[in-house]
């Protein structure tokens, strides 16, 4: 009967094993689980936070993100508050109004990088309606809903343009294009990347609309910023600088291939048109994003006298409880080099 060789193991190798096993589990434990939430739907845009998901970006900066749609920015904003999300993307404004209007709210969140370094809010209307400049505006009947930021930005933009008093039709979103395009208003407030391909939808070319831009004009606002909850932030620093690590790194790469930047989006939401979100993308990317004012200060970054400026006026114009203190809800230690920050320098080798 052939013999058989057993093979035990010293106790050297069961330590070794057992460590390796042990080893293992908390090596995977590494990765930071981070809920992230947009400001809205899984459109072009949101090809700036696909895009590091999809390459991995995170994952290198051992970050286990899962990027969620959103339903507007105060609703991301109270769900950051409230703790059911960690990080998100909000409107500056709305983060405003949110301190302006709860002072006693413990864990409100904080803007930690700047997204977009200009509102995209705009006023438009069809050139056939004769309106070529702001003051063309006085005693004109505007359209938007209710919460839209532009219509709660306009005293800003009227006196900035010294504009007369005007009436105003509210509206759920889908109808405000569809109302203009019928002549029910005479202009619409809103973000212009979005009105725009929706009044082309309704048959208006881009050349019959007519575009003013609240950054031209005058009104000198942010748009959206990342926010982050204080808890988060206090727990994990280091997972935060490596979030906006991650987020730089997939703006330069999205800015680099946009159409394979839209393919990520359509990864989660198949239903989208690429063609269409494409173009959303180079909007945002003209309008909000790639602007003079985040040359001159650079990507993610703030002017503070610009952001107090903000601060004061959306305290007036929204009559909040308190006023806001920008220094309060703005922390700019977390922000990646200058660097690494730099999407304007892939600019230059395209």
């Amino acid at each position: 009967m052939p013999s058989r060789t057993r093979y035990t193991l010293s106790r050297r190798d069961w330590l070794a094993a057992a460590a390796l096993g042990a080893a293992l589990p908390a090596a995977r434990a590494q990765a930071v689980p981070i809920k992230f939430q947009l400001d809205w739907r899984f459109e072009g845009n949101a090809a700036l936070f696909t895009v590091p998901a999809a390459r991995g970006y995170f994952k290198d900066e051992k970050l286990d993100v899962a990027v969620d749609a959103g339903n507007g920015s105060a609703a991301a904003i109270a769900r950051v508050a409230s703790g059911a999300y960690d990080i998100a993307s909000a409107d500056m404004a709305a983060l405003m109004e949110f301190y302006g209007n709860n002072p006693d709210t413990p864990n409100k969140p904080v803007a930690v990088m700047m997204i977009y370094s200009n509102t995209p809010a705009a006023v438009m209307m069809l050139k056939k309606s004769g309106i070529r400049k702001p003051t063309d505006l006085a005693g004109k009947n505007l359209g938007a809903p209710i919460f839209d930021g532009g219509r709660k930005a306009w005293p800003i933009f009227a006196q900035a343009n010294r504009i007369g008093p005007v009436t105003w039709t509210s509206m759920d979103p889908p109808l405000r294009e569809t109302m203009l395009v019928r002549g029910d208003v005479d202009a619409i407030t809103g973000y212009a990347f979005t009105s725009l391909l929706n009044l082309e939808s309704r048959g208006v070319k881009a050349q019959d609309v007519t575009v003013m831009a609240y950054k031209d004009y005058g009104v000198k606002q942010y748009g959206n910023a990342v926010i982050v909850s204080p808890q988060f932030l206090d727990r994990h620093p280091e997972a935060v600088k490596g979030f906006l690590r991650a987020f730089a790194r997939g703006v330069k790469e999205l800015m680099a291939n946009p159409k394979a930047a839209i393919e990520t989006v359509k990864a989660r939401d198949g239903i989208i048109n690429p063609a269409l979100e494409e173009r959303r993308l180079a909007m945002v990317l003209d309008m909000a994003v790639l602007t003079a004012d985040a040359r001159a200060e650079g990507f993610g970054a703030v002017d503070e006298a610009r952001l107090r400026l903000m601060a004061s006026q959306l305290s007036d114009t929204y009559k909040t409880k308190v006023r806001v203190d920008a220094a309060k809800l703005w922390n700019a230690s977390f922000l990646p080099s200058a660097e690494e920050r730099d999407i304007f320098k892939s600019l230059k080798k395209k």
